[in-house]
């Protein structure tokens, strides 16, 4: 799939500010354009502006094409066999996967997210089966209800209530696996409009959790399947706090109204 993405983020202050400093995931894994490279891998762009303003607007602009998945997956280890590996880590890829099993500003491996998982996760379930099955429960189980949270509400809020966006659902789904000292991590990207699928009129999240027998394997809990040619990634992360699309400081203002606008556009290949 080829898709032209525009992402729009447009501030506007009750009073002048002096000046800003921002920092941007917005450029798709796998593209050209290179400002810095972070920790995980990701692309980032940084900018100031240091003349007195009242607003600004930043707009990042995309031609992506996705390729489909490839073979398709038949089978999994037992979770626990893969707990296990990832505890005691020997190839270069579980060691570099570990360190997704830890806490994170915005996740905590929870005891009631723990007891969340632990119907799924049943003794020698196959990973895989056991992943399908969490993914599915939180899109049935959780309602999807824009602007019903922000993204400092507590993961044990967002299982009591049982609404809130794509990410508060990436947040609770890894919280969930590392409690069970499984490997995941957050991804931000995009997904096609239409209607077989929620989150398309901002930026979008996921999970992607780490099978040694295949990989990454990446979970959409707000649509309820397996990520495909309908998700353009931006870049992963521990939680949405190392992959945040736009943020920075700015001198003055007295706050600021932001406005978000994603537009995602398949054009014929």
């Amino acid at each position: 799939m080829l898709y032209r993405i525009t992402h729009s983020t447009r501030y506007a202050y009750p009073s002048p500010v002096t000046q800003c400093f921002n920092e941007a995931h917005l450029t798709p894994r796998a593209a050209f354009l290179q400002n810095h490279i972070d920790y995980f891998g990701n692309e980032v762009s940084t900018f100031a502006v240091f003349e007195k303003h009242d607003r600004f607007a930043a707009i990042a602009a995309s031609v992506v094409e996705v390729q489909p998945a490839g073979a398709e997956i038949l089978s999994s280890p037992p979770w626990e066999e893969v707990r296990d590996l990832l505890a005691h880590p020997l190839q270069r890829e579980s060691i570099a996967a570990s360190e997704f099993i830890f806490d994170s500003p915005y996740i905590s491996a929870l005891g009631d997210l723990r007891e969340y998982a632990r119907p799924t996760f049943t003794p020698g379930r196959p990973l895989l089966s056991a992943l399908e099955e969490l993914t599915c429960r939180i899109h049935d189980e959780f309602k999807y209800q824009p602007k019903s949270t922000s993204i400092d509400t507590p993961l044990l809020e967002i299982l009591r209530d049982r609404q809130g966006v794509c990410q508060d659902f990436a947040h609770l789904m890894i919280g969930a696996l590392r409690s069970l000292r499984l490997s995941a991590r957050y991804v931000s990207g995009y997904i096609r409009s239409g209607p077989r699928f929620q989150g398309a009129a901002a930026s979008h999240a996921w999970v992607s959790v780490f099978d040694p027998q295949n990989g990454w394997l990446s979970f959409d809990p707000t649509n309820n399947l397996m990520v495909s040619d309908a998700h353009i990634t931006l870049a992963w992360g521990r939680d949405y706090s190392d992959v945040t699309p736009m943020k920075g400081l700015t001198l003055g203002g007295g706050g600021q109204s932001v406005e978000v606008e994603v537009r995602v556009q398949p054009l014929e290949v």
